[in-house]
């Protein structure tokens, strides 16, 4: 492979990035996190709003509504402390994930990833594989990951709601459920950069 092609992948790679870095600095300003001093162009200036946790989606009401298309982001009904367990966690992601709106064409399962335990609380991890397999490629060259993490709480009455978060794959904003919105996008990015990166790779 010359030289050239292992640039243009890198270009490739970048692209792909700052795409995603751009989708993620809309969505921040949505949420009051960024000011944007024109909305309408990428090459806008973007100030941080320093009084505001930037890693993290902020605290909203679970039905919150995005003002850019008016949209009302799903949530469910999750776990008590007192009715935690793997299965029932396992199908309350099932019931989260029917939500999220993306193509028929996508299929995921649900890994149980383990438990770590703290001083305080319990962390229950899971991992959601997603995939588009097709006739001609029914093995999928490469797979997009969610992540998900059920917070137990020792310490909190048991009718309390087990504490939910979840990140993508080589993504460090971490969701809750009910304060973002899914796109499907997301996950298609995560599976080119990856093609792309096998693509580049001779063996």
């Amino acid at each position: 492979m010359s030289l050239s092609m292992y640039e243009q992948q890198a270009h490739r790679l970048v692209d792909i990035v700052i795409e995603q870095a751009l989708q993620q600095v809309e969505d921040l300003n949505n949420k009051g996190l960024l000011y944007i001093d024109k909305p309408s162009s990428k090459k806008s200036s973007v100030k941080f709003n320093m009084s505001s946790e930037v890693e993290t989606v902020p605290e909203e009401e679970p039905a919150a509504v995005l003002m850019e298309e008016d949209y009302e982001v799903q949530n469910i009904e999750w776990l008590t402390i007192e009715e935690f367990t793997v299965e029932r966690a396992e199908e309350k992601i099932h019931e989260f994930v029917k939500t999220w709106d993306y193509q028929d064409s996508w299929l995921y399962c649900i890994d149980y990833m383990g438990e770590d335990e703290h001083e305080f609380d319990v962390r229950y991890r899971f991992r959601v594989r997603w995939s588009i397999p097709s006739r001609r490629k029914p093995v999928p060259r490469a797979t997009a990951c969610v992540y998900f993490t059920f917070e137990v709480s020792k310490i909190k009455p048991k009718d309390y709601p087990v504490e939910v978060f979840y990140v993508f794959e080589a993504n460090r904003l971490i969701h809750r459920p009910g304060q973002s919105r899914f796109r499907e996008k997301w996950l298609k990015d995560i599976i080119e950069s990856k093609v792309n990166l096998m693509e580049a790779v001779n063996f």
